[in-house]
């Protein structure tokens, strides 16, 4: 009987045990989603302080969210602008930031496999499947010089302020062979952003503003244009236009 009670406190322990350590699991889950909801909901506020949650790309939302994290403050960074053209017509910016140094004028991409460019050609490479398929895609280093040449027309001190134009390469790819790249342009992984911002500020003196708040109202106004359900439409039906799609007839 001495045998039996002894197998039986023990049976009780180590189901109390177990009871015990399911609740500590339940309990460290719990803790880990609550942390996780507050972070996304703080996550949620800081990008609010600069653009919708529902506007641009994914990853032009995370660009903007991490320069905020590391402290560039939200009053001057402007996400998905609109500038309009002499032409009527609009180019869409993804991301600019006033800096001491100059503006930054950004374009993000979502690319996979390997890259292949040259700064001086229309058109690039990239390479999936290990060679078995190719694609061409504009240049991103001339669509984004395209981009600062329309900003500059804007304001008459944008004449004198220097721009730097930063492609920002998201996914699964690697820059594997890109030639020609003009100064002040930059090409770079997601991960090395902060080092390429860094080198700007080491390696540049401050620009001569004149008029800041001017910059500011200019570029909150393009962000706000760039909202716009009407501009996007425009914007959208000057894009296939200008494809052509619409005039094929096969």
């Amino acid at each position: 009987m001495e045998v039996w009670k002894y197998i039986g406190e023990n049976e009780n322990i180590i189901l109390w045990s177990i009871i015990g350590l399911i609740w500590l699991v339940a309990g460290i889950v719990i803790l880990i989603v609550i942390i996780r909801l507050i972070r996304k909901n703080r996550d949620r506020k800081l990008l609010n302080s600069v653009t919708s949650l529902n506007r641009g790309t994914k990853s032009e939302r995370h660009l903007v969210l991490q320069l905020l994290k590391h402290g560039v403050p939200e009053q001057t960074i402007f996400h998905d602008l609109c500038v309009e053209k002499k032409n009527g017509e609009f180019s869409q910016i993804d991301i600019v930031v006033a800096t001491t140094e100059g503006i930054i004028v950004f374009e993000v991409k979502d690319f996979s496999g390997w890259i292949f460019g040259n700064g001086n050609h229309s058109h690039w490479t990239k390479v999936l499947s290990y060679g078995k398929k190719k694609y061409r895609f504009y240049n991103p280093i001339k669509q984004n010089k395209g981009h600062i040449e329309i900003l500059r027309k804007q304001l008459k001190q944008f004449e004198n302020i220097p721009f730097f134009s930063i492609i920002v390469f998201y996914g699964n790819c690697e820059l594997k062979e890109i030639n020609f790249v003009p100064k002040g342009t930059y090409l770079v992984k997601f991960p090395r952003i902060f080092e390429v911002l860094k080198l700007i500020k080491k390696n540049n003196e401050a620009a001569p503003y004149n008029n800041k708040r001017e910059i500011v109202e200019f570029l909150k106004q393009a962000a706000l244009r760039g909202e716009s359900v009407s501009t996007q439409e425009k914007h959208i039906e000057n894009i296939n236009d200008m494809l052509g799609k619409d005039r094929i007839f096969n």
